[in-house]
């Protein structure tokens, strides 16, 4: 069937978007695409269900507040059909079950849109989906929940990269439609063949930002200002680079450089999902950042120095 590109839809069907997990990603990504002609679900469970559904997606954002009363969301897809593009938000230690939940609403044509921290989300897809859904995603942005489910969006920088994870692949045209139509209602989301490096770039901060901001119970800005929190914070982050040439990736720049030129631009009391969710007694994503870190670098023979102790004194502490 002939595809109308200027359009979100295919002739006489409007693509169908599910976006499962609606926290500070998801949520905010859902406040976009409620302003666009796709069909979009949303899939959430307990308060955070019960919140939106009485209440909507509500954004706090400095890049400009946002309401969308009304929203088609649900706690289970028993009654759904199979969806074009399919969003994952949810938390890394979830996303093996979260797969499993949505075999039923996939074929070989959809598009999965992972948006987890860490470097293990799309290799899991291509075990379990064999390759056809195999797509990167990255979010750039600093975003939660608060108590009333309302979006919380800290600072200016949200940006999003989306990508085959096979440079070879042929461009899609759906994702590239879907990519034109919420840049088209002010979400900055590009179309990327180096997903790659775009994940191992967002790893090699965020491993050493999560890691770092749950140790030393700091802000972004408290930890630069402490000359050992911030040397420890930067080798945190040259580990997790080393590594990265493991995997044969190429930066045209040092990202540990770049890293530090934004971090001086980031709102100083700006801190980690893990460390909100260590505060308030949650399951960590610890094993999935400096875990991995650490059990990577001991099978190529690398030091691991910073996230070893990161690793060793959260668990202490939980």
């Amino acid at each position: 069937m002939p595809k109308n590109e200027g359009s979100s839809v295919l002739v006489g069907i409007t693509m169908k978007i599910l976006v499962y997990g609606v926290g500070g990603i998801g949520g905010f990504i859902g406040s976009f695409l409620c302003k666009t002609k796709f069909a979009t679900t949303f899939l959430s469970r307990g308060k955070t269900f019960l919140n939106l559904k009485k209440n909507g997606l509500k954004l706090e954002s400095l890049l400009g507040n946002q309401e969308s009363r009304n929203i088609q969301i649900t706690d289970n897809l028993d009654y759904f059909n199979e969806f074009d593009i399919i969003i994952l938000s949810v938390k890394l230690y979830d996303l093996k079950t979260c797969l499993l939940n949505i075999k039923k609403g996939i074929n070989r044509n959809t598009i999965i849109l992972p948006f987890q921290n860490g470097i293990i989300a799309e290799q899991l897809i291509d075990e379990i989906f064999v390759g056809e859904n195999n797509y990167g995603a990255v979010a750039q942005i600093s975003s939660f929940l608060d108590n009333d489910s309302k979006i919380i969006h800290k600072g200016k920088l949200a940006t999003f990269f989306v990508g085959p994870m096979d440079v070879k692949k042929v461009k899609n045209k759906k994702l590239l439609n879907f990519c034109k139509e919420l840049s088209g209602v002010g979400l900055d989301i590009r179309y990327t063949e180096k997903i790659t490096q775009k994940l191992w770039d967002k790893f090699i901060f965020l491993s050493a930002y999560s890691g770092m901001t749950t140790l030393t119970k700091m802000t972004i800005g408290e930890i630069f200002e402490n000359i050992k929190f911030k040397k420890m914070f930067i080798e945190a982050m040259n580990e997790t680079y080393n590594l990265s040439k493991q995997y044969g990736i190429f930066f045209e720049y040092d990202p540990v450089d770049n890293w530090e030129s934004k971090i001086v631009q980031m709102p100083f009391d700006m801190t980690s999902s893990m460390y909100l969710d260590f505060k308030n007694n949650k399951k960590l994503e610890l094993s999935w950042l400096s875990g991995s870190v650490v059990k990577l670098c001991e099978k190529f023979r690398l030091k691991s120095k910073i996230h070893k102790e990161i690793l060793r004194h959260i668990k202490l502490a939980k």
